[in-house]
């Protein structure tokens, strides 16, 4: 296995970071947003369907929170590194 020096480790977060923080924002705007609205009395369960991986056609659902684990396993560790 080869080590990374400490430039690489840095280069590697700044690269992979955005990408694996994107559905991790998803799911949390998607949330706060349905939870603030229903207070309201609007109930927009679309905002669920994106909330659980379901992007129109594009049906995440069964994997979406596989993704969501890693991602958060991938943002921790590269910090870490």
């Amino acid at each position: 296995m080869v080590l990374l020096t400490k430039s690489r480790w840095r280069q590697l977060h700044r690269w992979v970071v955005p990408i694996a923080a994107v559905p991790l924002l998803v799911t949390a705007a998607t949330g706060s947003l349905y939870s603030l609205l229903l207070e309201q009395g609007i109930d927009a369960f679309w905002l669920l369907k994106i909330h659980s991986g379901r992007f129109g056609p594009l049906n995440l659902q069964p994997y979406y929170s596989v993704l969501l684990g890693l991602s958060t396993l991938v943002v921790i560790i590269s910090g870490a590194g």
